[in-house]
This record gives structure tokens, sequence and C-alpha cells, in this order.
């Protein structure tokens, strides 16, 4: 196995992001029938950026950033680096919004992490008054 935190090229980091993404949109879990048979059912993964860098990476045999150098490169002013980390977070949160859209899954991860809320629309409306007179 590859040393978690050795020097990865930034060229390298991004070739990943679109491997994992690969892998996200393409991904199966097996699920049983009513049959008692196990089928495969196409169920695409919500990427994250944690999962990234601390167990898919190192699983691929290939160096790795920790997540605060991450997030240190998504800050720095190296335009280089920065934009290639912003490049990697628009691609996994696009398709990450994508999921959540399409097949009603990852409502958590849409409001902590895609910034995603429920609304709800409130509306009051004043009715008249209304006299309502008995007559006997």
């Amino acid at each position: 196995m590859a040393t978690p935190h050795a020097k990865i090229s930034l060229t390298q980091l991004e070739a990943l992001s679109y491997q994992y993404i690969d892998e996200c949109i393409n991904n199966h879990r097996e699920q049983p029938t009513a049959a008692g048979k196990v089928i495969s059912i196409k169920d695409r993964h919500i990427p994250t950026i944690d999962y990234f860098l601390r167990i898919w990476i190192p699983n691929q045999h290939k160096p790795t950033i920790n997540r605060s150098t991450y997030y240190q490169w998504l800050k720095s002013n190296d335009l280089e680096k920065s934009n290639t980390i912003k490049s990697i977070d628009e691609l996994f949160k696009a398709l990450a919004i994508d999921i959540v859209a399409n097949e009603g899954k990852g409502i958590f991860y849409a409001k902590n992490r895609l910034g995603m809320s429920d609304k709800q629309q409130i509306e009051q409306i004043e009715l008249p008054k209304v006299t309502i007179e008995i007559l006997n």
C-alpha cells in the first residue's frame, strides 16, 4: 500500500477524483427479491471528500492528502491548488445534487453539506367578519 500522505500532484489528485466519480455513478448493490433471488441494482453513491481522501484513494494504493491539507489548498493563494480543489469540490457537489434531486436520497447530506433546506410557506389570510343572526 502506498504511503497515505506521500506527495501527490494536483494532476494525479484530479484524475483520481474523476475515477472516484465514475465509481460512484456506476455503483451497484445486491438486492434480494421476493422470489429468493439476488439481483444487482444500480445505486449511485453520493461522493464525499472525506471518503475520497481517507478511504478510496488509499484503497487504490495511491498517495493522498489529509482533509486539512485539502481545505488549506481550497483557500490557498496558490491559484493552481485552489482551482484544482474547487474543481473537484464542484464535481462532487454536482453529482450529489443530481442524486438528491433525482433519487430522493441523501436529504441529510443535502441539508448539511449542500446548504439546501426544507421550506414551508405559511400564508395567513384575514377573513372578513361574519355576523350570524338567529331569528325565532
